[in-house]
């Protein structure tokens, strides 16, 4: 890759960084710039939000998922760009106890492969000249890696950012920007992280505000310039995952929008015909697809609504009747035979797995996870390895059918959650990111 980039990572969640991607975005938007953003990790809200404020499509990038060459097929989306952001997740050297495809899942394994120094922003409240240790910690921790400089947030007065530069200047680290504290500025949450960027109630007016207060508060042309793209190329680019089938229905709207943008892309380069629908609008799939494909997302959210979609329910089954249909996790309950919601009442799905969960039962299920299937999913066969990964709050109540994969975390513990099959249906909880042999050998 020629296009010089940037990480923007912090030393933990909670920092402020997605504000400070999106302004970031914006504001060299404005500036006549090109930017190609990225996402570090299992993160599917966070690239819709960069795709929104810099008007190009936002791609997961995961060390423990995607081999090195799957790595560098997805981030040749950067070509025609001045510039790439890449949005770290977590603490910047926060990942898994054991390797995967190419790394940890840590947002340094990318800026090293990558050769993108990084931008990390500092949550300076309850502390001055302190805060110097951490960034002199995150910059001496793997020299490897090239701090190019931080970003204060949440700064209470002059007078304390001044104390803290103070401390950044004892160690040379230079301060790229230092944000006052804007309470007013925060995305909205709910219990997967950020509200989806097509519910924010004015998003456009908030990443306008996000963009003055970077330009206003932050040195935007020292951050352009510390941008720089790997000395030596990369690996050669390889093919991304495979196709599942020509005709792929695939529900989209604000109940299920969880689906990972580099397969969707890939899937497309591979010919296949992408035919989106709305079960919220009670839409049936179209009937000439060959694979009908349910992402995860929130119906537990709309659950009533999804019981009373009669033609999206009608038109589901009579496609289940000769053809393939997927879902995943949000999509996968909607298989089932009931979704029972936060407050305990039971609304009817589609009846096509012996599945039955509750969110009134709630308990976080988080992690990687490595699968081999036991039944196809669609086109993708017997056998296969896949990679993906798992986020929700729901419990399983009943399940019928056979498992549809043998299915580990990080560490190789097996998982409960198995996924189900009956006759042409399957589903998962955990969402697929890369089949395990995509691009070559790690």
């Amino acid at each position: 890759m020629s296009v010089p980039g940037l990480l923007i990572a912090a030393p933990a969640s909670g920092t402020g960084k997605t504000t400070v991607m999106l302004g970031l975005l914006r504001a060299l938007v404005e500036d006549g710039l090109a930017v190609q953003p990225f996402k570090s990790g299992p993160d599917y809200i966070d690239p819709a939000f960069h795709r929104a404020a810099c008007g190009r499509a936002s791609f997961n990038l995961d060390s423990w998922a995607m081999t090195p060459a799957l790595i560098d097929t997805i981030a040749t989306q950067a070509a025609g760009a001045h510039l790439i952001l890449a949005e770290g997740s977590m603490g910047l050297f926060d990942g898994v106890a054991l390797p995967g495809a190419s790394g940890n899942g840590a947002s340094a394994d990318l800026a090293r492969r990558m050769g993108w120094p990084v931008v990390l922003v500092l949550d300076a409240s309850g502390q001055a000249q302190s805060a110097a240790a951490t960034a002199l910690g995150f910059r001496d921790f793997d020299p490897r890696l090239q701090i190019a400089g931080v970003i204060l947030n949440r700064v209470a007065s002059r007078r304390h950012e001044s104390l803290v530069r103070k401390g950044m200047e004892a160690i040379g680290m230079p301060v790229l920007g230092a944000l006052p504290r804007r309470g007013d500025l925060a995305l909205p949450e709910r219990h997967l992280g950020l509200v989806q960027a097509m519910e924010h109630p004015d998003l456009e007016r908030a990443v306008a505000e996000y963009a003055a207060f970077l330009r206003e508060h932050a040195d935007l042309a020292a951050i352009r310039d510390a941008a720089r793209a790997a000395p030596t190329a990369a690996s050669e680019p390889g093919p991304m995952p495979a196709l599942p089938a020509q005709r792929i229905a695939i529900a989209r709207d604000a109940a299920f929008s969880f689906f990972y943008p580099h397969l969707l892309e890939g899937w497309r380069r591979a010919g296949a015909q992408i035919l989106p629908f709305s079960p919220l609008a009670d839409q049936a799939p179209p009937t000439d697809a060959d694979l009908v494909w349910l992402p995860g997302g929130y119906p537990e959210l709309h659950a009533g609504a999804i019981a009373a979609a009669s033609t999206f329910l009608a038109g589901l089954r009579r496609h289940a009747e000769t053809r393939p249909v997927h879902g995943e996790c949000g999509g996968y309950m909607v298989l089932g035979e009931a979704l029972i919601d936060k407050a305990g009442t039971r609304h009817r799905m589609a009846g096509l797995l012996g599945l039955e969960t509750s969110h009134a039962q709630r308990r976080m299920n988080l992690g990687y996870r490595h699968a081999t299937l036991l039944a196809p999913i669609a086109g993708i066969p017997t056998g296969s390895a896949l990679r993906g990964h798992e986020f929700h709050y729901s419990t399983i109540v009943a399940q019928r059918d056979e498992p549809l994969a043998r299915v580990t975390d990080a560490n190789g513990d097996a998982v409960a959650e198995t996924g189900s099959r009956r006759g042409h249906v399957t589903g998962t909880f955990f969402h697929m990111i890369a089949p395990c042999d995509v691009g070559g050998a790690a």
